[in-house]
C-alpha cells in the first residue's frame, strides 16, 4: 500500500520522507524530492531521527508474516511510533486498521488491527484510523488468492468462510481516502469504516472473476474445514503459504462491513463496486503489470532470523562457468527472468517439490512467483528467494527464503572474454552446526544435478535470444 501511495503524494507535490529497514529497495521507486531513512519501528531509536519535521505520518505496518507472535510485535511497534511522534511533535498520523465489529469476540489478527489504533491514539497525536474490509487491487493479497482460485480449480471444495459477507473496497478508493485524510481538519480525526459500494462473500467475489475472464466456476460446499486445512489448501493453489492463509481465514471467519456511514459524509470518495473494482485489477493483470505486491515487503517472509551469537562453519559453495557465443545483454536476459512463469531452466518439478516441502514446514514456497517476467530490482521476491543485489546486464544475487539450517544464496555473474561471454554460477550455503552439514552432503549429488542443468538451460536461453 505504501508503495501504491508514495507516487501519489510526489505528484501533488508533497515533500516525503520514507522509512525502510532496507533503503536500497525504495531508493530506485522514488522521485527527486523524496528521502529514504534507515529504521524500523521495533528499534525505538531509530524513529527519532526519521519523524523528525514530520507533519503528518501514514502507518502501515503490520506483522501478519511473523512467525511468531505477530500481536506482541503489532503492540511493541504501535508503542515506539507513537512514543517517537509525540517527541518528533508529528501533527496527525493516519493509520490502515482491519474492519470488523468490535463489539464481539475477533480473530487475533482483527484485534490486533484495532489494538494497533488504540495504542497509536494514547500518545496525543491526533490520529484518523480508516478500518477497511478485503483490498480489490492488481497485486493486493486478497486479488492474487481469488485468481489463482478461480483460475486453478474450475470445480472448488469450499468451507463455510467463502459465504461470510464483507464488503471490499477497491485499490483506487482507498488511496483517495488515504490522500483525503491529510487535508481533513485533525479536530474531525476519529474511526472511519469505508468499503465499496457492494457487500458480498468471497464466493460472490470469485463468481464475478471468472464472469469477467469468462471461466466456469463450480462450488461445492463442505460442512467443516478448519483454518488450518484451508490454509495448507490455500498454499498449494495460490501465492499464499500457510502462515499467512491461516491468518488470513480466521480474520474471514467474521463479517467485515461498514456499520458506521460517516465516511461517506465526510469525505468525497465514493467508491465503486467490485465488478468495477475487479475489472481495474485485472486490466493491470493483464498488462502484466503491477506497481506493488503484498510479497514485495521483506516482512512477507515471515521474522528474519536473527544470527546473533551463531557460530558459521566455512562457507560450502558450488561454482561452475560456461561460455556462450552471446552479447552480455542477451546472456544476462535470462538469467533476469528466472523463476516464476519461465522456470528454472531444468528439473523444474524438483523446484517445485523443493517448494512443497518448504510449505509443509511453515516456509514460503514458490507460489509467490515474482512482480515482472523480464526485469528483476532489489527487494523482489522470485519464488522462495529474494533478490539482494543486482547491476544490470552482469550481476544477480538471490538470498533464500526458504526453512534451511543456515544462510544460503545464488548468484549469477556474466562478463565479457573477448567475442564470448563467460556465464558464472554461484550457489553458497553457510551452514549452522552439523545439521547444516548434513543438509548440504545429503542433497550435494541433486545439487550437482539441478546446478549443472540449470546453468545449462540459461545458456541454451541466451543463445536462442534475439540478437
Amino acid at each position: 500500500m505504501g508503495g501504491r501511495l508514495l507516487p501519489l503524494l510526489e505528484q501533488r507535490g508533497y515533500r516525503v520522507r520514507c522509512l525502510a529497514r532496507r533503503p536500497a529497495v525504495v531508493l530506485q521507486k522514488i522521485g527527486p524530492g523524496t528521502e529514504v531513512l534507515a529504521g524500523d519501528v521495533l528499534d525505538r531509536a531509530s524513529l527519532d531521527a526519521a519523524l523528525q519535521g514530520v507533519q503528518a505520518a501514514f502507518y502501515m505496518v503490520h506483522s501478519m508474516g511473523s512467525s511468531g507472535s505477530f500481536e506482541a510485535a503489532d503492540r511493541q511497534a504501535a508503542l515506539n511510533f507513537g512514543a517517537a511522534a509525540q517527541a518528533a511533535g508529528v501533527q496527525r498520523i493516519i493509520y490502515l486498521g482491519g474492519l470488523g465489529d468490535d463489539t464481539v469476540r475477533l480473530s487475533a489478527h482483527l484485534r490486533s488491527r484495532q489494538e494497533v489504533g488504540q495504542i497509536l491514539r494514547q500518545f496525543g497525536v491526533p490520529v484518523l484510523e480508516f478500518r477497511a474490509s478485503i483490498v480489490l487491487g492488481s497485486g493486493s493479497l486478497s486479488f492474487e488468492m481469488i485468481r489463482s482460485l478461480v483460475e486453478h480449480l474450475p470445480v472448488m471444495i469450499t468451507p463455510k468462510w467463502v459465504k461470510v459477507p464483507a464488503q471490499p473496497i477497491a485499490i483506487d478508493d482507498l488511496l483517495e481516502y488515504l490522500l483525503a485524510a491529510l487535508s481533513l481538519p485533525v479536530s474531525e480525526y476519529r474511526v472511519f469504516e469505508i468499503g465499496g459500494a457492494d457487500q458480498v462473500s468471497y464466493a460472490d467475489i470469485m463468481r464475478e472473476y471468472a464472469r469477467q475472464r469468462k471461466l466456469s466456476l463450480r462450488m461445492l460446499p463442505v460442512p467443516v474445514l478448519t483454518p488450518f486445512l484451508s490454509a495448507l489448501w490455500l498454499g498449494f493453489i495460490t501465492p499464499l503459504y500457510a502462515r499467512i492463509g491461516r491468518k488470513l481465514i480466521e480474520s474471514i471467519v467474521h463479517p467485515t462491513v461498514v456499520r458506521d456511514p460517516a465516511a461517506l459524509k465526510t469525505f468525497s470518495v465514493r467508491p465503486r463496486g467490485v465488478a468495477e473494482a475487479l475489472r481495474r485489477a485485472l486490466a493491470n493483470e493483464d498488462r502484466q503489470f503491477a506497481a506493488t505486491r503484498w510479497s514485495d515487503a521483506l516482512s512477507s517472509a515471515g521474522d528474519q532470523r536473527a544470527w546473533g551469537g551463531v557460530q558459521f562453519g566455512s562457507r560450502l559453495v558450488d561454482s561452475r562457468t560456461l561460455r556462450v557465443s552471446a552479447p552480455l545483454a542477451a546472456a544476462f536476459a535470462p538469467i533476469e527472468s528466472i523463476g516464476g512463469e519461465t522456470g528454472w531452466y531444468a528439473w523444474n518439478w524438483l523446484w517445485n517439490l523443493r517448494g512443497v516441502l518448504d510449505l509443509l514446514v511453515g516456509g514460503v514456497g514458490t507460489r509467490r512467483g515474482r512482480p515482472s517476467p523480464t526485469t528483476l530490482h532489489i527487494g523482489d521476491a522470485v519464488d522462495f528467494w529474494r533478490v539482494e543485489a543486482i547491476e544490470p546486464n552482469h550481476h544477480v544475487r538471490l538470498a533464500a527464503e526458504m526453512k534451511l539450517p543456515g544462510r544460503a544464496w545464488l548468484e549469477f555473474e556474466v562478463t565479457a572474454d573477448g567475442r564470448q561471454t563467460v556465464i558464472r554460477q554461484t550457489a553458497t550455503f553457510d551452514p549452522v552446526g552439523l545439521a547444516g552439514r548434513i543438509y548440504w552432503y545429503a542433497l550435494y549429488p541433486l545439487h550437482q544435478l539441478v546446478f549443472r542443468d540449470m546453468l545449462r538451460g540459461i545458456a541454451r536461453a541466451a543463445l536462442q535470444a534475439p540478437r
